[in-house]
């Protein structure tokens, strides 16, 4: 019934018609790099109201292609949540949805813009009602007073409010659309593409920082004490994690299972079918790090934030003498959050990014090492091994889920080899013998990869990686992707025969 309502919507919204014949390469790339010059453009554009762009990139902005206090507050949060909530809800059987059938699936893209559209409002104004983006009063004669929070917070009053909420879903509703418009002109899908150019912005600046910042080499050295030398080494380790993390990503998009296929119709042709370790590549990861993100932003703001504390008291409370479940209630188990508004304690903390970017290399390893939460004293590095379990295990998750929904489950493979004239050599060509062998490889590369990648991504964050590890991670499949789309499309513009043959 709800499903209905939602989907209802989507006929008010206007639609990006599919091309009538595939846009050739040089198309692609021209329409790929306007909506990059477009989303640039509202990256750097602050919204009216509001007093300032955030300082500094963190985790939330990097892995979410935002930057707080522009259109991009928001940035991909709610597309990829829309997207999570409905293929959960899909999953456990609450929509009764089909996603192999082409209406079905039809109904499922169009329910997650209407959604995506609703929760960029809801975004919206948990960022502006926490004061997580600073408002400046821009009606004073219409009332615009000044209402102060607990924790003594400002929060400007309703019409600069609604209007900065207004733009940022406004800059989410644009991105949406700026993803359709990549997913059929462009290379890729325009989420994916977002996620890379934010990250890639994120590693220039951090190299730059490393370069010729206030505590870069530029300026250790120019000091001349005996330790520079020491101290140069230690600011530059930041630039040699993110190399090293490159690296292993790009080894691990190489590892792949080959399996033999053949032409029914051309004899002597045995080509190989590759199965990428990462068999769903970064997705699973990708939805993965946007839940957690978002499980984070919506209770770390609303459920135990500051703006609710004189209901909660969750910020105000004394645990000097230690926490008592009778007298501090149960609220500070779940979050405790700190006097900025941060998660610093509590089961929800266990489960967020504890990252390295922004420190040192020496601070980094003494919150492992030595550090604990402030409530209950938990050590950093059990929090450590409770995120990379946690990201991993969500990861399993959503690649199973995607590997049906996107039709790469051993059903769907067999389906669509046999459709175009392809069996496996010696034995007969029935889809159902191509569905056993594929599933004793797909099965297992879903499960292994999907960990493996949300494994190697919560790892890599604690490096202090520049562009967090999981940042890099995405990139690097991000734009391996691509090439081999690239490749793809050049192959069948050259071989007109050759697309014709596996359907293309």
């Amino acid at each position: 019934m709800l499903l209905d309502l939602i989907h209802s919507l989507s006929r008010f919204l206007p639609v990006i018609k599919p091309p009538e014949s595939p846009p050739g390469t040089k198309e692609r790339l021209m329409w790929t790099g306007v909506a990059l010059v477009l989303f640039f453009m509202m990256y750097e554009t602050t919204c009216i109201g509001v007093e300032s762009k955030a300082a500094g990139v963190d985790f939330l902005q990097t892995i979410t292609a935002s930057k707080i206090g522009t259109l991009l507050t928001a940035g991909i949060g709610p597309i990829v949540l829309a997207s999570i909530f409905l293929q959960l809800f899909v999953g456990a059987g609450i929509i009764k949805l089909n996603i192999k059938e082409k209406a079905d699936k039809q109904k499922f893209l169009e329910t997650q813009k209407v959604l995506a559209i609703l929760l960029a409002v809801a975004e919206g104004m948990i960022f502006v009602m926490t004061g997580r983006t600073l408002i400046d009063p821009l009606f004073p004669g219409l009332g615009e007073g000044i209402i102060t929070a607990a924790g003594g917070q400002a929060i400007h009053a309703p019409f600069t409010m609604a209007l900065v909420v207004l733009q940022i879903a406004l800059g989410s509703v644009i991105v949406l659309f700026l993803d359709d418009l990549v997913s059929k002109y462009g290379i890729g899908s325009g989420i994916s593409l977002f996620i890379a150019a934010g990250v890639s912005l994120s590693v220039a600046i951090g190299v730059f920082q490393i370069i010729f910042g206030t505590t870069g080499v530029v300026s250790i050295m120019a000091g001349g004490d005996a330790e520079a030398i020491k101290n140069a080494v230690l600011a530059v380790l930041p630039f040699g994690f993110t190399i090293l993390v490159f690296l292993a990503v790009a080894y691990a998009e190489s590892v792949k299972v080959e399996i033999p296929i053949a032409f029914e119709r051309v004899r002597g042709m045995v080509p190989k079918l590759p199965l990428k370790f990462f068999y769903v590549s970064n997705i699973p990861v990708i939805f993965a790090s946007a839940l957690i993100i978002n499980l984070q932003l919506f209770a770390g703001s609303m459920l135990v934030g500051q703006y609710w504390d004189k209901a909660t008291q969750a910020s105000t409370l004394d645990f000097t003498n230690g926490y008592d479940i009778g007298k501090d209630g149960v609220l500070p188990l779940i979050g405790y959050v700190s006097a900025d508004g941060q998660l610093e304690d509590g089961l929800l903390y266990m489960f967020t990014p504890l990252y390295g970017m922004g420190r040192s290399s020496e601070q980094q390893w003494a919150l492992l090492s030595s550090q604990v939460t402030p409530v209950f004293h938990i050590p950093q590095w059990v929090h450590a091994i409770c995120y990379m379990l946690s990201l991993s295990l969500v990861s399993v998750l959503f690649g199973m889920f995607w590997v049906e929904i996107a039709n790469m489950d051993a059903k769907s493979v067999a389906g669509q080899l046999s459709s175009s004239g392809l069996q496996i050599p010696g034995f007969r060509r029935d889809p159902r013998m191509l569905e056993t062998i594929l599933n004793k490889h797909i099965f297992p590369l879903t499960v292994l990869g999907s960990f493996s990648v949300g494994l190697l991504a919560a790892a890599a964050d604690l490096t202090g990686a520049l562009g967090t590890g999981t940042g890099i991670l995405l990139t690097v499949g991000i734009l391996h992707r691509m090439y081999e789309q690239l490749e793809q499309m050049n192959a069948f513009e050259t071989y007109p025969l050759l697309g014709k043959i596996v359907g293309e």
